[in-house]
């Protein structure tokens, strides 16, 4: 039973995932400001989950038993909605300002931050692998660094850097919670992000000239297929995977996003971005096959 469930999260975060790497593409179609763009993308989200679940949100976490409020379990509740919305705020801006593939591949830093920080929070433990995992990682950001210095991008660069410690964040929150209260912290998380991006769509208005067709259409298939849906898979698949593996499975978004922008913008990423793309996943996906040989 356990291996099924297991296997059924794995295909949960696998394809949240592959609907996940369709963003940079996605984004490049509006022609709106970032923080707008984040602010109805998570509108467009919250009521397609909403739909989905057939509920609106609960903003505090109940004991199962006594019926009260839990506050630690609602602390993490708001934590990981505050670290998501960071997280989708930080990439859409990030997004606008470097190439899609420097934007995501920097926000899937988040390993490190779960190695770090897990087993204090959480009391999973890491092994060897997982620090020179960290190693490799901090080598693969020094190489994007040193592509953003020289193309210009170093601001949209260190956005995406820091998406990835919200990430990271989040997703040990989310693991926290568990199956008391995940999928709420996704809803409040899209709550936050579109309050973020509310003044912004008043102060540029809404998306016009000539792009004003594909900006609609982009808009509505990042808040339905590339955010809102992901977000209900998500929820689900943590609930029984532990955080570093949820971190890996998900490294499909990183593989295929700039294939998508690739195939649909033609934007081409440079040979820096591709080496510290290779480093970085290259070394994840290392460390997890020596954790399975380790436990077969």
């Amino acid at each position: 039973m356990q291996s099924t469930t297991t296997s059924g999260g794995i295909v949960s975060l696998a394809f949240c995932a592959l609907l996940w790497s369709t963003g940079g593409v996605l984004v490049k179609l509006v022609d709106w400001n970032p923080f707008a763009i984040a602010g109805m993308r998570s509108l467009i989200g919250l009521v397609t989950v909403c739909i989905i679940l057939h509920r609106l949100p609960s903003f505090t976490v109940r004991d199962g038993i006594s019926g009260k409020i839990d506050g630690r379990a609602t602390f993490y509740l708001y934590a990981a909605g505050a670290c998501y919305a960071g997280t989708m705020v930080l990439y859409i801006v990030a997004n606008k300002m470097t190439t899609a593939a420097n934007a995501i591949l920097l926000q899937y830093t988040d390993p490190v931050y779960i190695i770090l920080f897990g087993p204090l929070i959480l009391g999973e433990k890491n092994s060897r692998s997982d620090y020179v995992t960290v190693a490799c990682v901090v080598l693969g950001m020094i190489l994007f660094f040193a592509d953003g210095l020289k193309g210009g991008h170093m601001t949209g660069n260190l956005l995406a850097a820091l998406s990835g410690t919200t990430w990271g964040f989040c997703t040990i929150f989310m693991r926290k919670l568990r199956r008391r209260g995940s999928q709420d912290a996704f809803m409040i998380a899209h709550i936050m992000a579109f309050l973020t991006g509310l003044p912004f769509m008043f102060i540029y208005g809404l998306p016009s000239g000539t792009m004003m067709v594909s900006s609609y259409i982009g808009l509505v298939l990042l808040g339905v297929f590339q955010i809102g849906v992901p977000s209900i898979l998500y929820a689900r698949g943590i609930n029984n995977v532990r955080a570093l593996s949820a971190s890996f499975i998900s490294m499909i978004e990183p593989l295929m996003n700039p294939v998508w922008v690739l195939l649909f913008m033609h934007e081409v990423p440079s040979v820096w971005t591709l080496a510290g793309g290779i480093v970085i996943l290259g070394c994840i996906i290392m460390r997890e096959i020596v954790q399975r040989r380790k436990y077969a």
